[in-house]
């Protein structure tokens, strides 16, 4: 059994306005996905949270978006793949800057919002993640949500020469074919730490996910995501940490 890493979304705050505990989830994550300007952030935002994955040895990723401050990234835009290739490319651009001028670099990208949820629905828009990604360094993970069947994207990354991430999300319920439940749904989201880490060491396991419709699914599961932005969640990711810890030693 593989541990997966721990993953979690930083560097969302912008300007005045700050969102999620960054500084005090940090030392328990082992990858940092960090907004890149389109979603949220600001150049300032970036290195400071660039600066902070670097002090607690943490691997860094891009996290691009399509163009959507307003609506957090959250809203499907009207991009041809093409589009969606420039700016990823772009966006990690900007970050691998703030990266070399604190002697680091990026180590994976992970598309953040309804980018991601997009491209896990259609091969094209992926095609043009995948090819920003290779444009930039082929040699970079690209994060991808772990649904019931991968397989056309396991396909389309190798007939590319790409490397994919599957990741699974610890506060969330999922549909029948492996996506994530709408927010709008009742029991999307997690709130309950036992429940949360109950599922991050069951993903960690591989062992079978309880849908929202009483199905189950069983996932690929090479990193765990878990989200920061409140002091719950802090105390959630470090008990998934040491959970994790846990398996590590009963290999």
């Amino acid at each position: 059994m593989n541990i997966p890493l721990l993953n979690c979304d930083m560097g969302e705050s912008f300007g005045n306005w700050t969102l999620g505990l960054d500084a005090e989830v940090m030392p328990y994550v082992d990858c940092a996905n960090i907004a890149c300007g389109y979603h949220a952030s600001d150049p300032h935002v970036m290195r400071r949270t660039v600066a902070l994955a670097v002090q607690h040895s943490v691997k860094i990723g891009a996290h691009p978006a399509y163009p959507d401050l307003m609506g957090f990234g959250r809203r499907s835009m009207a991009c041809t793949p093409a589009e969606v290739e420039d700016m990823v490319l772009y966006q990690i651009g900007a970050l691998a800057g703030i990266c070399r001028a604190e002697g680091t670099a990026p180590g994976y990208v992970k598309p953040h919002g309804a980018l991601y949820n997009d491209m896990a629905r259609d091969s094209a828009l992926l095609e043009g993640v995948l090819r920003a990604v290779r444009a930039f360094d082929a040699n970079l993970p690209v994060m991808v949500m772990a649904t019931a069947d991968t397989s056309a994207s396991r396909l389309l990354a190798e007939e590319m020469g790409m490397t994919l991430w599957f990741e699974t999300f610890a506060d969330r319920a999922y549909d029948t074919n492996g996506h994530l439940a709408s927010r709008r749904l009742p029991g999307a989201v997690h709130h309950d730490q036992e429940t949360i880490v109950a599922q991050a060491v069951s993903l960690a396991r591989g062992e079978a996910q309880t849908t929202l419709d009483g199905t189950e699914l069983t996932l690929a599961c090479d990193t765990i995501c878990v989200h920061g932005d409140n002091p719950e969640s802090v105390a959630a990711v470090r008990a998934i940490r040491q959970a994790l810890v846990d398996l590590e030693g009963q290999r």
